[in-house]
């Protein structure tokens, strides 16, 4: 039980080695992250206005082109009105110049409408690009300096992940699981010793018959208003030993 004991505080120290260089880190991953959700947010603004204009210019196109065929159309109607021998050519023709005549109004003002929209459009395209280069230079900025953080201690994190792996697999599943899950509810602090008759964890109190027991290390024993694994001092202190 005493390995058994020392082993897990052993693993909680490396853990407290290893969230410090976390620490270092600051808030430079959570920026980071934000900062690529944003540009991310952007550039699928700006890629769905970029398709929007586009699809807009080549519509407006295809009326310039519609009008032209039916302002050809017309004038050639129009010539043929002094052709006509009877009423009912007459007829057809002024139908086909009316036809002509709303089919090109109706085109010009489709045509007036999307160019305000691709101006618009640019507009909001403008006002979109300084606010993405600015979050991408930030964005620059800011892997700059987690990578420097992050080379600066990677050995050191590395040899303590090497350490942390070795110890964890002495370590049994039931205890692990355990440990984990104290750890994630209580800000990384699985295991503490006994300082000062108190959990060094919480800091309240612990019974007397209570670290009596803890000090034989015959089972784990939790605070009981804390729920951290508590060791005796002399695990404790043999376990910083071999760090």
């Amino acid at each position: 039980m005493i390995e058994r004991l020392s082993i897990l505080y052993e693993l909680q120290l490396i853990d407290d080695q290893l969230d410090e260089l976390e620490e270092l880190r600051g808030d430079l991953p959570a920026a980071v992250n934000e900062l690529n959700s944003q540009i991310q947010m952007l550039q699928e603004q700006l890629a769905t206005k970029e398709a929007e204009k586009k699809k807009s210019l080549s519509k407006r196109k295809e009326n310039d082109n519609e009008v032209d065929r039916l302002k050809a159309n017309l004038k050639k109607f129009k010539s043929q009105l002094y052709q006509v021998r009877n009423n009912k050519e007459y007829d057809a023709l002024t139908k086909e110049i009316d036809h002509s005549e709303t089919g090109i109004s109706k085109l010009d003002a489709e045509s007036i409408a999307l160019e305000d929209l691709i101006e618009k459009l640019k507009i909001e395209i403008k006002e979109v690009e300084p606010q993405l280069d600015l979050l991408t230079k930030d964005l620059k900025e800011k892997e700059t300096e987690l990578k420097q953080i992050i080379k600066a201690n990677e050995r050191e994190e590395a040899k303590l992940n090497d350490k942390r792996e070795k110890i964890a697999s002495k370590v049994k599943k039931n205890d692990y699981n355990t440990y984990t899950r104290i750890r994630k509810a209580l800000n990384g602090k699985a295991v503490v010793t006994i300082n000062r008759s108190a959990c060094s964890g919480c800091h309240n109190v612990v019974p007397s018959q209570r670290q009596i027991e803890i000090r034989q290390s015959k089972r784990i024993f939790s605070c009981e208003s804390c729920g951290r694994i508590l060791v005796s001092p002399d695990i404790a202190e043999e376990a910083l030993k071999k760090m």
